[in-house]
């Protein structure tokens, strides 16, 4: 599938800013059956500097700064994306979830290694008790890993809800905990912690999903924002991903921007301003389907 994604967001300030320094995360990532093809952001006022690098996790990101006085921003990134499906042949892998958390543990090549460095507590996913009772259940002796993480991805879809006035960036995770609610982060970050919390590798992944389905086909929750979602490691296969807010492993609809321990690796626009009072923040994503030519599908 080819994908367009038109990613917005703008800031209104009601007092000026004289300076201000923004790092984005909002360049889709290249490999795991997905290329970018194209990909540009526009940011007005036109800013003073701006460079890209990649992060340590490969991300591409861009820091851009501004040294005039500016009572808005604006940042739209554009980008065409090629996202190939998912082959169900992998969920028939039986390898028990003890194994592969006994592997990554102990075996010391560059791949394992880098997965381990995923079992550890993050700043926004902290050692809760409640995490362990959390993924008991599915997580019993010998079960095969894919099996265990599906049993969790469709616990967690039951067991909270989704409710985007439930949490904020800042709300802790014991609260998410606690109350059973809050949005498509908040579910990324229980399911680490839970899979975390038995040992395995687990990332926070940030992108979209397709904003118009095809016909009879569910929307998603978590269209028109940023996306978050899971991925575990199976040794031999590489890295899995699973949407807890949406109860399915993630197959040509979703578009990876980046991934990290948590939401603070990959925030999508984060940044530092001089002046600027209370600032009021706006955010639309289109992603649409392609037909050959590059025009919208209908």
């Amino acid at each position: 599938m080819r994908l367009r994604v038109v990613h917005r967001t703008t800031y209104e300030y009601d007092e000026p800013v004289t300076t201000s320094h923004h790092e984005v995360h909002l360049t889709p990532r290249d490999g795991g059956g997905q290329s970018c093809l194209s990909h540009a952001v526009t940011i007005r006022p036109t800013p003073t500097s701006i460079r890209a690098r990649t992060d340590f996790f490969g991300n591409r990101t861009v820091y851009f700064a501004i040294q005039e006085s500016h009572r808005s921003l604006a940042i739209v990134a554009e980008s065409e994306v090629h996202v190939e499906g998912r082959s169900s042949s992998l969920l028939l892998d039986r390898t028990p979830w003890e194994d592969v958390r006994d592997l990554v543990a102990r075996d010391r090549r560059p791949e394992m290694v880098n997965a381990y460095s995923f079992v550890f507590e993050s700043p926004y996913v902290s050692p809760e008790p409640a995490l362990a009772e959390l993924a008991r259940p599915s997580f019993v002796p010998r079960r095969p890993l894919l099996d265990a993480v599906l049993d969790l991805t469709e616990r967690l879809h039951a067991e909270f809800a989704f409710d985007p006035g439930a949490t904020r960036v800042s709300t802790p995770l014991s609260d998410v905990l606690r109350d059973r609610r809050g949005v498509c982060q908040d579910f990324a970050h229980v399911g680490i912690g839970c899979l975390r919390a038995v040992g395995l590798p687990a990332r926070y992944v940030s992108g979209y999903l397709l904003t118009a389905p095809p016909p009879g086909v569910p929307r998603l929750t978590g269209c028109d924002a940023s996306h978050a979602w899971v991925s575990t490691f199976l040794p031999g296969v590489g890295w899995i991903d699973f949407d807890p807010s949406n109860n399915l492993l993630p197959d040509g609809g979703h578009v990876v921007v980046a991934h990290g321990r948590d939401y603070g690796d990959v925030t999508p626009v984060r940044g530092v301003i001089l002046g600027g009072g209370r600032p009021s923040l706006g955010v639309s994503v289109d992603v649409v389907a392609l037909e050959e030519g590059g025009r919208g599908a209908r």
